[in-house]
């Protein structure tokens, strides 16, 4: 296929210029005019709007890694707050991966972690690899964000985003009895929350150097070569309603477990710790939970019927406007993102020699939940998604 650029203004070839939306370094960004899009030379406009998060998502992933390393050298100085294994709350160390941490074992080993991820995410941001040290590079950065969004973390995060509307909602009437945030977001959850966010940063830096050294557009990861089969539109929304099916159908197990504790019936309980769950309450707590699963079950449905595009009509004041697109994808994001570490919490803690524990825990089946949500999201991304404002790329 010829590739030779086109001046826009006569129509004729230009040997050596840029083509529309490349933007190596010397070229000139021309991005098409048709479909809405923009055309600037140089593509100042565009870098300062929509293309931004790939110019400054390595610098501030290094900052949260020298910010980090610095509190893991205060902790192994003897500094207050260690958050993880021994100053974790203790009915919470089973289930961490760093449960059995300490701070003069563990504190060294963040300080050194958190240099090195400084130097590191500064090589992401200015240096442009090939071969094998750019596949050592996004090796590293990729397992800094599966590490801090999915490892480090537990199923406590997912459990402060799932109880704060219930403390609002019951917030006039005083109910819960509790302090949410003594409860469900002290400090050592609200360090699971800063390593979630850590990991996050990491994700987009390894992201925008992945499409940098690999020639696509750093903003939304298209090229001028073929693009691969499933990212097209009518591909994505398959794959992508698939998997919102899937997505809705597990997390309605784990409704109708906690409902059936809510109406005493001891469904995978035993009688004596299910009277236990009423006499202290905690069963209203598990059902207030359930409800907002089933929920959240319903809404990924969104993700692959026309009312997740188009406001339906009950939504007063938006009805029959556009549904903007990144207001599905972040929030369907964030709770991906607190299903993944939720779900690694299950799969460790789940005994999978025994079936009858792993078939008759709906919690078990949280892994596939997150897998199956993210993919959702990212095919309702795909097949939404307009014409790039930075390459110009449909």
């Amino acid at each position: 296929m010829d590739t030779t650029p086109m001046d826009t203004a006569s129509g004729n070839a230009t040997p050596g210029g840029a083509a529309p939306g490349d933007t190596r370094p010397g070229n000139t960004t021309l991005t098409d005019t048709t479909a809405g899009s923009p055309t600037t030379a140089g593509g100042a406009a565009i870098t300062r709007t929509t293309a931004r998060w790939p110019r400054w998502a390595a610098y501030a992933a290094g900052f949260w890694s020298f910010l980090y390393g610095g509190l893991g050298l205060w902790w192994a100085l003897g500094g207050r707050g260690f958050p993880f294994g021994e100053g974790d709350v203790p009915d919470a160390r089973y289930e961490s991966l760093l449960g059995s941490a300490t701070a003069a074992g563990t504190a060294p080993v963040i300080a050194a972690l958190g240099g090195a991820g400084a130097v590191l995410a500064l090589v992401l941001a200015r240096v442009r690899l090939r071969g094998p040290l750019r596949v050592v590079a996004l090796a590293l950065a990729w397992a800094a964000a599966f590490t801090l969004v999915v490892l480090v973390p537990d199923q406590r995060g997912l459990v402060a985003l799932a109880y704060a509307p219930i403390f609002l909602v019951g917030l006039p009437w005083g109910w819960p009895d509790a302090d949410y945030f003594a409860t469900a977001l002290p400090w050592p959850v609200l360090n699971l929350l800063i390593c979630t966010a850590g990991g996050v940063l990491w994700a987009a830096a390894a992201l925008a150097f992945q499409r940098r050294t690999g020639d696509r557009c750093e903003s939304c990861g298209r090229s001028h070569d073929r693009a691969p089969s499933w990212t097209d539109p009518a591909s994505a929304a398959r794959w992508g309603g698939r998997a919102a099916y899937v997505a809705f159908v597990i997390p309605l197990f784990y409704a109708v477990v906690r409902w059936a504790w809510a109406l005493e019936i001891p469904l995978l309980f035993s009688a004596e710790e299910l009277r236990w769950l009423h006499e202290s309450g905690l069963v209203w707590a598990g059902a207030g939970l359930a409800t907002l699963a089933a929920l959240g079950g319903v809404l990924t449905l969104g993700l692959a019927q026309r009312w997740g595009e188009v406001w339906p009509r009950w939504v007063i004041g938006l009805a029959g406007r556009p549904v903007p697109l990144m207001f599905p994808v972040v929030f369907a994001s964030v709770v991906t993102v607190a299903l993944a570490s939720a779900g690694a919490t299950a799969a460790r803690v789940t005994d999978w020699t025994d079936p009858a524990d792993w078939l008759a825990s709906p919690m078990a089946y949280w892994p596939l939940w997150a897998m199956a949500l993210g993919a959702a999201t990212v095919g309702y991304y795909l097949r939404r998604r307009d014409r790039c404002r930075r390459c110009g790329l449909l």
